[in-house]
């Protein structure tokens, strides 16, 4: 039977992994056992994916990026070139803490940039927009546009990624018309 992806003949795919139509994985790569890939899904060169990771629909994983078990990425998500994620708090090499390993979910359409590093445990929101280089230690709002070290919110993005800019706590995309309100500190798409 034709496999409905692409795996590149110097990448590993485990047994019992679930790829959608569609995916394409490139040069030195491994998914491990029990991962979910969606449809569509980008994976670069010497990316490894641990066991259990799920990758919605779409989700494009730039080169050099380790996605360790616990990790899950919601549909539309991009992983910059080198980006890190952790899976235990206080790791040592002479414990073994795999039953300690803290979940951490990049929601639909977030975007985390190159270099930067995600502490498990924290949640990163819908269509949120992590600088190159930060650290995260705490869980990023929907739409918040984040970095530094530690990494604070600097501002709000529209789903399309630019900047909003707010008067009166109402923003519109200056790309694509989108409005925007904050409300009770959190951003909210305006239906119009």
């Amino acid at each position: 039977m034709d496999k409905k992806y692409f795996v590149h003949e110097s990448s590993y795919v485990d047994e019992g992994c679930e790829i959608g139509e569609g995916t394409k994985i490139w040069h030195f790569s491994h998914v491990m056992k029990g991962c979910k890939i969606g449809p569509r899904c980008n994976i670069g060169q010497n990316v490894v994916i641990s066991p259990d990771v799920v990758l919605g629909e779409g989700v494009k994983i730039q080169n050099n990026v380790s996605v360790y078990t616990g990790v899950v990425c919601e549909d539309g998500v991009f992983l910059g070139p080198s980006c890190v994620f952790t899976n235990v708090i206080n790791p040592r090499a002479f414990i073994e803490r795999k039953s300690e390993y803290r979940k951490t979910t990049i929601k639909k359409g977030a975007s985390l940039g190159a270099n930067c590093t995600i502490v498990c445990g924290h949640d990163i929101g819908k269509y949120a927009f992590v600088g190159a280089g930060s650290v995260v230690t705490k869980d990023v709002p929907d739409y918040a546009m984040v970095y530094g070290s530690p990494a604070r919110i600097r501002g709000y993005v529209c789903q399309c990624g630019e900047k909003l800019d707010f008067a009166d706590g109402v923003a519109t995309c200056p790309a694509c018309g989108k409005k925007y309100k904050m409300n009770h500190n959190s951003l909210v798409e305006e239906i119009i």
